[in-house]
């Protein structure tokens, strides 16, 4: 099981360089201006925050988790996947805040047998057409019974699809395996027969949301 520290390294920069500028700031005497830097070096330590979440993960082989945190903005079925399954899919989308925590979770166990990146625009995430527009990661995840595919799209603001896991590589249900760095969203394809347990609107956990349940 990947584990991560509360606060990802990919943040890091972030925080120090902001710190660092809010402490030019203060040695300078602009006391006012410094608290800009230090404010947004906050958020930087808020938003890459990696809350554990193991131990609380839904059992079983045909519960789905949700991938990501954030808000689900579309539930679809008949869905053709093109790219790794081949077949019409159920399809949840969920919409990432800045708000939210951005560490992506395996919604099943099994093997990636399919890993893709491609680079592309930053429109917003929440708008239609971004999976084919944006910058995007996608990993298929072949498991005892079912194969998914899961794929990250960078937003408006984000400009880097992180993965921490590689093809051939086996996740744990609800195991870390990538993020996208600022607002994004997430784009989870299912195939055959589903019981979708989330509908539009609905706010969903990473790892801790069931969001279907395989027949």
């Amino acid at each position: 099981m990947l584990k991560k520290p509360l606060i990802l390294p990919e943040g890091f920069p972030f925080i120090l360089a902001t710190m660092a500028l809010a402490c030019f700031f203060f040695w300078m005497k602009w006391y006012y201006l410094a608290v800009i830097p230090l404010v947004i070096s906050v958020y930087f330590t808020y938003f890459f925050r990696c809350p554990p979440r193991n131990g609380k993960i839904p059992p079983g082989d045909d519960v789905l988790v949700s991938p990501a945190d954030g808000t689900v903005v579309d539930v679809s079925d008949d869905v053709y996947e093109y790219t790794y399954l081949g077949e019409k899919c159920h399809k949840i989308t969920i919409f990432l805040s800045i708000f939210d925590v951005h560490c992506n979770r395996s919604p099943m166990a099994g093997e990636i047998k399919y890993q893709s990146y491609v680079q592309g625009r930053f429109i917003p995430a929440y708008k239609d057409g971004v999976g084919f527009e944006n910058e995007r990661g996608a990993i298929g995840i072949e498991g005892r019974d079912r194969s998914i595919l899961v794929i990250l799209i960078a937003g408006i603001l984000a400009r880097r699809v992180v993965t921490w896991k590689n093809l051939g590589d086996t996740l744990k249900k609800g195991e870390l395996y990538g993020m996208i760095k600022f607002g994004s969203c997430t784009e989870l394809y299912i195939p055959g027969e589903c019981e979708i347990c989330v509908k539009k609107g609905d706010k969903v956990k990473g790892g801790l949301t069931v969001v279907g349940r395989l027949k």
